[in-house]
């Protein structure tokens, strides 16, 4: 093997160790950081058995996910060094597609794709049918889960193919400019997508009923006028045919941007609760946090683009992988995983602004609606209604929390200055 195709899996090799360590030791961390007594901020809300309950079943989940990260990275090493990417590829150039390399990379791509979903298939059966009916959450029935199985399969293949035949084709033929014709090509989709997500898409697995005339409707009318937030689509999701979690959620753009509440949150909030919620999520809007971190994104994968144009033909890449023919769709396979180390540094950063676009969301709520004691009241209660852990540790909540703690969000609600 070439000293470059060395280097690579000394890359890689690092990076899944250090990912996995600083996964395993934020997450034991997590598990150390656990407190006994229920804090004083929840008294009223939770009682202490519901409070252990929370507890046990963040130990459950923790536990679940070391099983299931050790056993994706376990199977992943023995893929590659039994050089599974190696002979599949051999396999599927062996079939002899009259379309050129483009169908040959779908192929490649959609399998690999498919094996990784069939690894995850179990997991996914045992977290919800075991541990979310344990703890009182599911309510996802077997031929729901296989309908959703099917419905989204179908949906990402569909999807996948017209985006990734696109790049692939691009790639392989636009030549020195293919990345920049991609990147335009990539962000017209995402776009794209936003409008055909709430319209199309979300329908085939969520009933959507207008909320119903009534106080609730009018103070989020009411609301949306006085903060000059024009919007007419409000509906009632039901969530509760899956889950007892609770949500809420914006999604869309123009015309097509629509309130979503969940059937499970409006049957346990006050009509002010749930309007501090919705003002929050309106707060997102009026900061541009959803337009910041959209064009953010793009600018991202255009970079990516870039890299991808530099990297691609790399022979170390296909050395690393024990490839004995180059190709396009492999090359931005193994691009990714060598991009991994900066991806992770990359999601740290983008998790540290998420946090303080959620401070930000949670002083719009205040002061527009006048009031603190909703949104805390309601903040309270999704966090018992969800069994969050209400004491994360600090390392944990830097690596993986796109919200600050619950606590210290009621912290910081109650110093804001109205």
């Amino acid at each position: 093997m070439s000293f470059q195709g060395m280097l690579i899996i000394f890359i890689i090799l690092s990076t899944l160790t250090i990912d996995f360590i600083l996964n395993t030791t934020a997450e034991l961390l997590n598990l150390a950081n656990i407190k006994s007594n229920l804090p004083e901020e929840f008294s009223g809300y939770y009682n202490q058995d519901k409070y252990e309950k929370s507890q046990k079943y963040l130990k459950v989940c923790t536990k679940f996910g070391f099983i299931t990260a050790g056993t994706d990275l376990l199977l992943f090493l023995l893929f590659w060094f039994c050089k599974g990417f190696a002979l599949l590829d051999i396999w599927v150039r062996s079939w002899g597609w009259g379309f050129g390399t483009v169908s040959t990379g779908l192929a490649y791509m959609g399998i690999l794709i498919l094996l990784k979903g069939i690894i995850s298939l179990p997991f996914s059966i045992y977290s919800t049918f075991v541990i979310e009916e344990q703890f009182g959450f599911n309510k996802t029935t077997p031929s729901l889960f296989i309908k959703d199985l099917i419905k989204s399969l179908l949906i990402s293949t569909l999807l996948g193919f017209i985006l990734m035949g696109a790049i692939l084709a691009f790639l392989e033929y636009a030549g020195a400019w293919a990345w920049l014709i991609c990147w335009g090509v990539s962000t017209l989709f995402i776009l794209a997508v936003q409008y055909i997500v709430p319209t199309w898409i979300m329908p085939l697995f969520n009933k959507f009923t207008p909320l119903e005339e009534g106080d609730l409707k009018q103070a989020i009318l009411s609301y949306a006028s006085a903060i000059q937030f024009p919007v007419s689509n409000i509906f009632v999701m039901d969530g509760s045919k899956r889950s007892t979690k609770a949500n809420a959620f914006f999604t869309g753009f123009g015309k097509n941007r629509r309130i979503a509440l969940y059937d499970t949150l409006i049957k346990e909030h006050s009509t002010e609760e749930l309007l501090a919620v919705i003002a929050h999520e309106m707060g997102h809007y009026k900061k541009k946090h959803i337009q910041k971190r959209m064009v953010t994104g793009i600018l991202q994968m255009g970079f990516i683009f870039f890299l991808i144009s530099i990297f691609i033909s790399y022979q170390g890449l296909f050395d690393a992988f024990f490839m004995a023919e180059a190709s396009i769709y492999a090359g931005l396979i193994f691009f990714s995983m060598l991009f991994s180390p900066i991806g992770m540094i990359s999601s740290v950063v983008m998790q540290h602004f998420s946090r303080k676009d959620e401070y930000e969301a949670d002083q719009f709520a205040v002061k527009t609606t006048g009031e603190k004691n909703s949104m805390i009241s309601a903040l309270k209660k999704l966090s018992v209604q969800n069994l969050s852990n209400l004491s994360p540790h600090p390392f944990y909540v830097f690596l993986n929390y796109s919200h600050p703690p619950v606590l210290e969000r009621l912290k910081a609600i109650r110093q804001f200055v109205l």
